[in-house]
């Protein structure tokens, strides 16, 4: 079924990425829709991304020292 765009800023927006892509139009709009079907597929929320370190560190066992301003002096070695 044909699409009919009648946005002259998306009609625009496809003349110049099919003249950076040295295609037509419709190739430049097939193009755009899937790379921004695909990116949204790949697309892994926050929170998921994140987990993983989450559980690293929280495995980690506690020192029971306090991070305080020597604590950081002494890792930067400006104790």
């Amino acid at each position: 079924m044909p699409l009919n765009i009648r946005s002259e800023v998306v009609n625009q927006l496809a003349e110049r990425l099919a003249a950076r892509k040295h295609t037509n139009k419709t190739e430049a709009v097939r193009m755009a829709l899937e790379n921004e079907l695909h990116r949204l597929d790949e697309t892994v929320p926050l929170r998921e991304r994140l987990r993983p370190l989450q559980d690293r560190v929280l495995r980690r066992p506690a020192t029971g020292l306090e991070a305080d301003k020597a604590f950081y002096d002494e890792l930067s070695g400006n104790a």
